[in-house]
């Protein structure tokens, strides 16, 4: 960017959501060190008005698309639906961590800070026109999760979960660096715009070996991100340990931010080089459906569980990536933003029911739930039959498109592999409901208490989006086609 260069008044105001976030998270951790115990109990809503605030000014800036920074940007439709998207994310987990956090006796404006920080970063990977660019945005919500899931730090689980999370997350963002430096070598730049511009001239095209390599690094670091075989390893252990309103926030904002900065790379800078991505993308997301649902099928701990569920799902959204079409792309869109929803909802309910400590983590801990609590029962069903992809619901209607989709691309074992994939999930998560349904409580169980305002409300607004998505699909569906315009 050259010394004398200026944002304009319209560059800022594209980027406005994010400043107000970050300007919202250091006044969270300068408030920490100023109030007292009382007053920090206005932080959480300070943080969620903040998050409101400025998913107002993503949708209002979507009226005025366009480059900021030097073409380092670019607010568009698509960036547009995963910044909403991740901020919606944010405000939820903020209406499940508040209870839990009091319970714990870890009440604190950092805690809403990282937050906000990891929002932050994540908005850069959905806007980012640049690989280093998103190399900034991943490290910026990175770090702030690598923190946030330690953050109980006399809790040895929490440790862990950092510890773990930090190492292995810093090699794979090693691999993405060094693809971008070899990228930049081929290719003379990092703008994605610019990349497509090379490789589509014959003239002046690069070694399509030395692409390749240089792609496959890159796309290790997002693979990891996403955790899609090989690179899931991390996914169970850093989401048991973690903090279950961590877990809720990890297994989405990150995993949809990731998937955004994807879609950028392969469906517009590296779509003329398609042959080299898309056969590795067909193996990748069929080891990732395998390996997450049968890997599930064995799990008696309710967030492990969920973890191989989660590594399950993002084998579904390769599907879609893998058809490398624009209907893939609104797939990929629509399905993320219903998966935001069910698995919200679902951990919400685990934070509910582990209380204190997580000592109630385990599927026989839900025994009974249908009789002493009915109504979150219920909830919690409408969600589990969500992940499995009954009608009516929008995870069926994501599997849906994202099939169809794969189909439109020709991709029929890719389907068919799926399709298998879906009915051997609906075991494990069925399991749950009989559980709940048809299994008493065991003796000697303490009463569970009545969820939080908090987490009322988080299911409330999970569940109420997960019907309209299956009801009413096209009010998402019709937006994610408009944001993947970019593909021509």
């Amino acid at each position: 960017m050259p010394g004398n260069y200026m944002p304009s008044a319209a560059e800022l105001f594209r980027f406005s959501p994010e400043l107000l976030l970050m300007a919202a998270g250091t006044l969270l951790m300068i408030f920490e060190a100023i109030t007292s115990p009382k007053q920090k109990r206005g932080l959480p809503i300070f943080a969620f008005v903040a998050l409101l605030a400025a998913i107002a000014l993503a949708v209002a800036g979507a009226s005025d698309p366009g480059p900021a920074f030097n073409r380092m940007l670019q607010v568009d439709g698509f960036a547009t639906f995963f910044r909403v998207l991740v901020m919606a994310v944010g405000a939820v987990t903020i209406l499940i961590s508040t209870n839990y956090l009091k319970q714990a006796g870890h009440e604190g404006g950092e805690y809403y800070s990282l937050v906000l920080f990891s929002i932050v970063g994540q908005c850069l990977m959905a806007t980012a026109n640049e690989l280093i660019m998103i190399f900034i945005g991943i490290e910026v919500s990175s770090i702030a999760t690598y923190v946030l899931a330690g953050y109980l730090r006399d809790d040895k689980r929490n440790n862990e979960a950092a510890l773990k999370y930090f190492l292995l997350g810093s090699f794979a963002t090693a691999f993405l660096l060094y693809g971008v430096a070899w990228i930049y070598g081929t290719t003379g730049t990092t703008n994605l715009t610019e990349i497509r511009r090379v490789l589509l001239d014959p003239q002046n095209a690069p070694n399509s070996i030395l692409i390749g390599v240089a792609l496959g690094l890159v796309l290790v670091g997002l693979l990891f991100k996403v955790s899609a075989v090989p690179f899931q390893s991390w996914a169970p252990d850093v989401y048991q340990g973690a903090p279950a309103p961590v877990t809720a926030f990890m297994s989405v904002g990150p995993k949809a931010a990731a998937f955004a900065a994807f879609l950028r790379i392969t469906m517009w800078a590296f779509e003329p080089v398609k042959s080299h991505w898309v056969p590795v993308l067909w193996v990748v997301a069929i080891a990732t459906m395998v390996v997450g649902n049968f890997a599930a099928l064995r799990q008696s701990n309710v967030k492990r569980l969920l973890a191989y569920s989660s590594i399950a799902h993002a084998g579904y959204v390769l599907v879609a990536l893998t058809a490398a079409s624009k209907t893939g792309t609104e797939a990929a869109m629509f399905y993320m933003a219903s998966y935001a929803a069910m698995n919200l909802g679902a951990f919400a309910v685990i934070t509910h029911v582990a209380r204190k400590g997580e000592t109630r983590v385990d599927i026989d801990d839900f025994s009974g739930l249908g009789n002493r609590q009915p109504v979150t029962a219920a909830i919690f069903a409408v969600f589990l039959m969500s992940l499995i992809g009954v009608p009516l619901t929008g995870g069926f209607f994501a599997k849906f498109y994202v099939f169809k989709a794969a189909l439109d691309s020709n991709l029929i074992a890719l389907t068919i592999i799926g399709l298998l994939n879906s009915a051997v999930a609906a075991f494990y998560y069925l399991r749950l409901v009989v559980i709940m349904y048809m299994q008493p409580a065991p003796e000697g169980v303490d009463t569970l208490p009545e969820p939080s305002l908090g987490i009322r409300t988080a299911l409330i607004v999970c569940s109420v989006a997960t019907v309209v998505l299956g009801v009413f699909p096209s009010l998402v569906l019709d937006i994610a086609s408009r944001g993947a315009s970019f593909i021509r």
